[in-house]
């Protein structure tokens, strides 16, 4: 069973895609009509709503604070019947009627308010502009008409306890309890849903037409080439050369009869090969075909359609596919360790992959929104660059924030999916709204400690923690990192509330992660201990010696009964938490990982949703394969691709590759989804089958 904060992360990850469309129906509406001082006053309002949930109150105070002692009896009884439009389905029919109920009695307290402030013009005003409206329902509203010429209603025992408090106190409470039940989000919601799942149905479904197209143009190209090639043979060679292509053309139609439909194939690209050199801002379209091409954009993707490369494609050679069985094999040998070239790992198999290089240096960070709509990626020249990877998805958000210091760390808000908080080299800590388009606070930690070597915000309470260093030089000389600071923010009131204890000079804390409920904070530190803080109470529960260099990342297992963390060295360890010091399984990577490779980015460790993918960055060039009890470990360090640790089966699998070492890496946190960032500046979203 899956662990119920993964549930709950995609129920609101459905709810903020429901909002986020809808807020992007209304602004196209508004546009469209011209009602521009709307729109602006839409735009102001909208980053104010941090929670994204219904206003109840707001309501409230619009019926009972506006409409009611303004006398706006037209808005009043226009709001309610729109209310009330709402419910169309047999099914609301109990909803329906409890509205009617308390429209009733919201227009009698109209009637009793005006009556309470003299004002007997307006209640005579409102009988003759809703007279024949009243009329028609089934409540008994003709002795209301008289209301006006009676001395004192509210002596009169048939109108007194509608004149009472506590009769106000209880139409209040009811309406209240009543919007708060209606409009949650999944009836107000429910149309625009509908909506937005037939769109992305189309779209996916035109997106699976173009990839067939492309494949038979390159299909058809390819044909071309080789029929160029035999004209131009001499008549003897032809002649061979036609059998030949007679019994191949035979191969590969029995293959493409048996190959699903959304699986590409692999054919011979005869053209001439496409130039390396690719400028920043270029958008690179790339199929399994082999065709590429490009064109001028803010923020570049390239794009890899759908491709079986699980131990070679389809029409892949025999001898090719006995290979990769040979590796498989080779991997699922008993208790045996067998290093593997790189090129020996068959690739992953990839549903789709894109590629961003809108960056102009090394990538440092990359990470999903807690959503996993958007993503953030920094580089080490102080820019992060904010943007969406599903066409479906708004780009409202994408923007470009410039930092002016290298970027260190980077972490989403949680909760609202509306904040990005980013830690520098010079010890500035900025919240970025991504609705707003512009930094909301702008922090800075003491002089003591410039270097933010990690943030990350509590998953329920608007709290961050950032862990801060007194010097800095580098990810490998992570042990000479100083001293550590660990201060608690309030994302309110954007103060600090308090530090953490951590000893007298503690050395400096390289990775942080909350558990699941925030009320736990694990710390690693450059000295090889592990912290756990009690997050309630403020202080230190436990910690135990973990590595013997510096600990590069830590993140909690997915029952979070056990935490794993990996060390600057290249070993990795899965801790157990009922049992403090116990290791439920370990890695020894050292040999492949290069030491020089810490100079250009901190080595990192990512585990998807279901706790059977764990991502592992060294940048080192050796690609081992290990098969253990507890957890079947798989691992490739590279410059150009990563291989997943995959629980309960022993795979080596291979990414498709980047142009430079893999500086950081995070998982979708709710679907088979990946991002690599990578020293050729460039980040890649791969999602795999």
């Amino acid at each position: 069973m899956r662990p119920f904060h993964v549930h709950l992360c995609r129920f609101l990850k459905g709810f903020m895609d429901n909002m986020q469309y809808a807020e992007e129906l209304l602004r196209e509406f508004l546009v469209f009509r011209g009602f521009t001082n709307t729109l602006q006053s839409f735009e102001k309002e909208l980053p104010t709503d941090i929670g994204r949930n219904f206003q109840v109150d707001k309501i409230l105070d619009l019926v009972f604070s506006v409409y009611v002692p303004n006398y706006q009896a037209d808005k009043l009884i226009a709001l309610l019947n729109f209310f009330k439009q709402r419910f169309s389905s047999s099914s609301e029919t109990v909803f329906i009627s409890t509205l009617s109920k308390l429209e009733v009695s919201i227009l009698r307290y109209y009637i009793v308010n005006a009556l309470q402030s003299a004002k007997h013009e307006k209640v005579v005003e409102f009988f003759q502009a809703n007279g024949s409206y009243l009329l028609q329902k089934r409540e008994d509203w003709t002795p209301w008409f008289a209301i006006p010429y009676i001395k004192n209603p509210s002596l009169d025992p048939q109108f007194r306890v509608y004149f009472s408090k506590e009769w106000f106190d209880a139409l209040h409470l009811s309406f209240r309890n009543f919007l708060s039940e209606v409009f949650n989000g999944t009836h107000i919601l429910k149309v625009i849903s509908t909506e937005k799942n037939t769109v992305k149905y189309l779209k996916d479904g035109i997106k699976q037409l173009n990839n067939k197209l492309s494949q038979l143009q390159a299909l058809l190209e390819t044909k071309e080439a080789e029929i160029l090639y035999l004209q131009s043979l001499a008549p003897s060679d032809r002649e061979a050369s036609i059998l030949k292509e007679i019994n191949s053309i035979s191969d590969l139609s029995s293959e493409a009869s048996s190959k699903d439909d959304g699986v590409s194939s692999r054919v011979k690209d005869f053209r001439e090969p496409v130039n390396d050199s690719l400028h920043i801002g270029e958008k690179i379209t790339t199929t399994n075909c082999g065709e590429s091409s490009s064109s001028t954009g803010v923020l570049d993707k390239s794009t890899v359609a759908k491709s079986s490369s699980m131990g070679g494609s389809v029409g892949q050679s025999p001898s090719e596919h006995e290979k990769s069985s040979n590796v498989l094999q080779m991997a699922h040998t008993e208790n045996s360790i067998d290093v593997l070239g790189e090129e020996e790992f068959p690739e992953v198999k990839v549903d789709f992959q894109e590629t961003f290089l809108g960056h102009t240096s090394r990538i440092s960070r990359c990470r999903f929104s807690a959503s996993g709509m958007n993503i953030a990626s920094a580089s080490v020249d102080g820019t992060v660059r904010i943007w969406t990877y599903d066409s479906s998805t708004p780009t409202s958000r994408n923007a470009t924030i410039y930092c002016g210091a290298e970027i260190m760390s980077l972490d989403w808000e949680c909760r609202s999916d509306r904040l990005l908080l980013i830690g520098t080299a010079d010890g500035g800590i900025k919240a970025w709204n991504v609705d707003a388009k512009r930094v909301v606070c702008d922090l800075s930690t003491t002089t003591g400690f410039p270097s933010v070597l990690d943030l990350k915000c509590s998953p329920v309470e608007p709290i961050f923690v950032s862990a801060a260093a007194s010097r800095w030089n580098g990810f490998h000389k992570l042990d000479k990192a100083g001293f550590a600071s660990l201060t608690v923010w309030n994302m309110k009131t954007w103060k600090a509330m308090t530090v953490l204890p951590l000893g007298e000079d503690p050395p400096a804390i390289t990775s942080l992660c909350f558990n699941h409920n925030g009320k736990i904070l694990a710390a690693s530190a450059a000295d090889g201990m592990i912290h756990m803080f009690d997050m309630s109470a403020g202080l230190q529960i436990t910690g135990w010696p973990a590595h013997d260099t510096a600990v590069s990342s830590l993140l909690f297992g997915p029952d979070e009964t056990s935490i794993f963390s990996l060390g600057s060295d290249g070993k990795i360890f899965e801790w157990s938490l009922q049992n403090q010091g116990r290791v439920l399984w370990s890695r020894d990577c050292t040999r492949y990982c290069f030491p020089d490779s810490l100079k250009i980015c901190r080595h990192e460790i990512a585990l998807d949703s279901n706790g059977k993918r764990l991502l592992v960055t060294s940048g080192s060039v050796r690609s081992p394969i290990y098969q253990v009890s507890s957890f079947s470990c798989n691992v490739l360090f590279s410059f150009v691709s990563l291989i997943l640790v995959v629980q309960g089966h022993t795979l080596g699998l291979r990414t498709l590759p980047h142009s430079g070492a893999i500086t950081s890496v995070d998982w979708h946190p709710t679907l088979p989804i990946f991002i690599t960032g990578s020293a050729d500046h460039s980040v890649r979203v791969t999602s795999i089958i």
